[in-house]
């Protein structure tokens, strides 16, 4: 089940024209996949004390229409194990149901001394359709 969160969009996160620059997207799908575990009971900072770093291996992103200042912009995301090794996060940034940036997070799992380990069994529970 996708988990919704909703931001305005303040001057901080716009350029020159008014529109969001495109790396903060980038901030919102993070955002989004932390409210996402935290939906699910896996507070991100937890994880991180019990040794399971999730870090970003590969990031897509396709910018189909703007976000301005002052607009409200809702980021959906969802969860998938794709390997013992690898999640996917599927998300999207919309304004009122209308797509306006959707892209792909593929992550890793890390322990304690930066190693690749499998995927937790609950994270792997998480793991969506």
């Amino acid at each position: 089940m996708p988990e919704r969160v909703s931001y305005r969009v303040y001057y901080e996160d716009t350029d020159s024209l008014g529109v969001v620059y495109y790396a903060n997207y980038f901030k919102y799908f993070e955002r989004g996949r932390s409210e996402f575990l935290r939906a699910h009971g896996h507070d991100v900072a937890d994880l991180n004390a019990r040794g399971f770093g999730l870090v970003v291996h590969a990031v897509s992103a396709t910018f189909r229409k703007p976000a301005a200042l002052g607009e409200l912009v809702e980021v959906v995301t969802s969860f998938a194990v794709t390997s013992s090794y690898r999640g996917r996060f599927t998300q999207r940034v919309e304004r009122d149901g209308e797509l306006l940036v959707d892209g792909v997070v593929d992550v890793v799992c890390l322990d304690g001394s930066g190693q690749l380990i499998e995927m937790p069994a609950e994270l792997t529970a998480l793991s969506g359709p």
